[in-house]
């Protein structure tokens, strides 16, 4: 019996953690508790010594030291504070009216206006409870199916999942050991294209139900010039004025400066052109001019800002003037600067906004805490090894691995959130990706894709309850469900397209990988060879890196 139990121990580990986890216990200590306990099963059948518990302590500080794990606060803060201040709720009276003429017209609002917010807050519950008081009321009321209503607030909430500055992609870098600007980068196009596939599936519907998805009447538009017209013609030149003064911009700059990267200068481009329009908007509001009309004034205002703040903490993550921490400190900074701008900054709303940012680091900090625990004595006991060798004899080699691991994820979404989906499984499949000749930044953010799922999965999805919490009662729960179901879909159609299509995930040509030292002791025997020794990988040295990689294009 006690061979079986030594033969089998990480087995039966991983076996009562899953057990843990469905009889409710909190994530947190059921990790640590279970590490805890097999670490003592294992000293007592003598696989363990206990000398290797002495290592929680190193580990644990070295949590408490980690720079990038401050990107989440401050992120998390900067979402609280802008989703407090107004802005989602002027982002879609604005997009809604400049949409409100086509049929879902305010679902493309929503849809424009929750990646718009992904990439400003990185928080879900901030987007979808901010877009479910505002848009739900507004979709009803104009004769939106109640399922297709919930279901785009819902699934657009969850674009922060995947768009940076997500508090997903920055676990997930700091569970794989890349850097988090690499992987904001590398998951910036496929969350874009998710962001269409959402507004296809829109368009769709307009086609083939155009009762689900009606326009919004004439006396619903209040942004219209006094002789009727709409005032989008006007916005349209503002654009054309914009666009050509950030090419014309880039084409000078790129003359100046030939090695420049593609990136820096569309990102100086950006920025030239966007202070075009709102200069331009200025002068036209100041000196009423009246050259441009009310829907290009009241679009350029509400949309700046926002885009301002997306440039100051992407724009300088990507250029590399700062890194992700120091990106979401500048982040924070901004937050607090609009919602003084938009006179709405009070003492109470900041306390809210740091008492939350307070619970979910807190949260965030504990769940690290015990899958270290876990970790620690789940590769004491070689288990480690076990997946390894249970996950590189599936079939189909990288395809039949990328396949069982999305299909696990997937499952398991269903009852755990992203953190403890990154905490607990994300450290165990890596390396085993990693022998497999996998790009790491590449599956991380196929597993981010992935794990946006765990939001929408019905019935335990936290978009779905959050969406529950603020809907009217003539919404259905059942409604929620049913609404969640066709972007579900488009998120696995998503997950396949990137397994499919390696480079819709722009990675560098050249990965880092881990750098293999050795210590050579040559013998006074010209025959004989010099043994070496690689250091261990749980030792408490800093991993080190070189520059040779594994091309992009291999998954």
């Amino acid at each position: 019996m006690e061979a079986i139990l030594i033969a089998n121990l990480a087995p039966i580990m991983f076996a009562a953690l899953v057990i843990f986890l469905l009889s409710g216990f909190p994530v947190a200590f059921a990790l640590a508790a279970n590490g805890l306990f097999f670490g003592l099963v294992g000293i007592e059948l003598g696989l363990l010594k206990p000398e290797l518990l002495q290592a929680l302590p190193n580990r644990i500080y070295g949590i408490m030291s980690n720079d990038t794990l401050l990107a989440i606060p401050f992120f998390t803060f900067m979402g609280l504070i802008l989703e407090r201040s107004g802005m989602a709720e002027d982002l879609l009276d604005t997009i809604g009216q400049l949409f409100g003429p086509l049929r879902g017209g305010v679902a493309y609002a929503v849809i424009f206006v929750g990646a718009l917010l992904a990439a400003t807050t990185g928080v879900v519950a901030a987007s979808v409870i901010s877009m479910g008081l505002i848009s739900l009321p507004i979709m009803l009321k104009y004769g939106y199916d109640a399922k297709v209503a919930s279901g785009v607030i819902a699934a657009s909430g969850t674009l922060a999942q995947i768009i940076p500055p997500s508090l997903v992609l920055i676990v997930m870098a700091d569970q794989l050991g890349r850097s988090v600007g690499d992987m904001y980068q590398a998951a910036f196009l496929p969350g874009l294209l998710l962001t269409m596939m959402y507004a296809g599936y829109i368009l769709m519907l307009s086609l083939f139900r155009p009762k689900w998805v009606p326009a919004l009447p004439a006396e619903a538009r209040n942004l219209r010039q006094p002789n009727g017209n709409s005032g989008v013609p006007s916005l349209l030149v503002l654009i054309v004025i914009s666009s050509l003064a950030a090419y014309a911009f880039s084409h000078y700059y790129q003359n100046l400066h030939p090695e420049i990267a593609k990136d820096a200068l569309g990102i100086y481009a950006g920025c030239v052109g966007i202070g075009i329009a709102f200069v331009l908007a200025l002068i036209n509001r100041k000196l009423k001019i009246g050259l441009l009309s009310r829907m290009a004034e009241q679009v350029t205002f509400v949309l700046i800002p926002p885009l301002a703040l997306i440039f100051l903490v992407l724009g300088t993550i990507f250029l590399g003037v700062a890194t992700p921490t120091e990106g979401g400190g500048m982040g924070a900074l901004g937050a607090i600067i609009l919602a003084l701008m938009n006179g709405r900054l009070n003492w109470k709303l900041t306390k809210q906004a740091l008492d939350s940012t307070s619970r979910l680091s807190s949260f965030v900090m504990f769940i690290l805490i015990g899958s270290t625990v876990f970790a620690l004595v789940f590769r004491g006991i070689n288990g480690d090894i076990w997946v390894e060798h249970l996950l590189t004899s599936l079939p189909g080699g990288q395809i039949g691995f990328l396949i069982a691991v999305n299909i696990l994820f997937f499952v398991l979404a269903f009852f755990l959130d992203f953190f403890e989906l990154a905490f607990i499984l994300v450290p165990l499949v890596a390396p085993v990706a990693e022998k497999l000749g996998i790009n790491l930044i590449w599956f991380g953010v196929l597993l981010g894709v992935n794990m946006q799922t765990s939001f929408m999965h019905p019935p335990f999805g936290f978009a779905l309850f959050y969406l529950r919490s603020v809907a009217p009662k003539i919404v259905k729960t059942s409604d929620i469900y049913w609404g969640a179901i066709p972007f579900v879909i488009a998120q696995i159609i998503m997950v396949g397209l990137i397994i499919a299509f390696p480079n819709l995930v722009s990675v560098d040509s050249q990965e880092a990988k881990k750098e293999e030292i050795q210590l050579d002791i040559t013998t006074p025997l010209d025959d004989m060879p010099a043994p070496s020794f690689d250091l261990p990988k749980e030792s408490g040295m800093d991993e080190m890196r070189d520059t040779q990689a594994s091309p992009a294009h291999s998954l």
